[in-house]
């Protein structure tokens, strides 16, 4: 028997930290929850991508009361982002979260797990590393990679 350890690395950052572009990406994920539909949970998510050539793409989390109907907002971002803009790929993610209260998450949410599949497809169809930004009203966490945060991923190459 072998073990192997996996290990990431992410960088932490004060909001007063992050670069201009980067302050005005989260900016919009955190107005994207405001564009939540978030009536079960009452936790709203916004998402923004950055594209390579400079657009901004904005979306939020949509809730149905079938609950496998409705939809996180980094696929809402990632799955509108692809088709208005195919050939483009996406430079970086900002995610943000509010609670009930209305109130930013102190610490960042990380996306679930079907959402860092689509994280991982998209990323793989621009052919070059997404960088994620993940907002908390404490401290934002970047990571330079999906497989950073999805280590033993499913690719089209486990297809072969």
């Amino acid at each position: 028997m072998k073990e192997r350890k996996i290990e990431i690395s992410l960088k932490v950052y004060a909001y007063e930290e992050l670069s201009q572009a980067d302050r005005l990406l989260v900016d919009k994920a955190k107005e994207m929850t405001f564009h939540s539909y978030a009536p079960y949970s009452h936790f709203s998510v916004g998402a923004a991508a950055l594209l390579v050539n400079g657009e901004i793409i904005g979306g939020s989390n949509q809730e149905n009361a079938a609950y496998p109907s409705g939809i996180c907002a980094e696929r809402t971002t990632l799955f509108y982002a692809n088709s208005q803009y195919p050939d483009v790929a996406v430079d970086t993610l900002a995610i943000a979260a509010r609670n009930e209260r209305g109130e930013y998450v102190e610490q960042p949410v990380s996306p679930c797990g079907a959402c860092r599949q689509v994280m991982l497809e998209s990323q793989s169809r621009g052919d070059r590393p997404m960088r994620i930004l993940l907002y908390g009203s404490k401290c934002t966490y970047e990571v330079n990679r999906v497989e950073d945060l999805l280590p033993l991923c499913f690719t089209a190459n486990d297809m072969e």
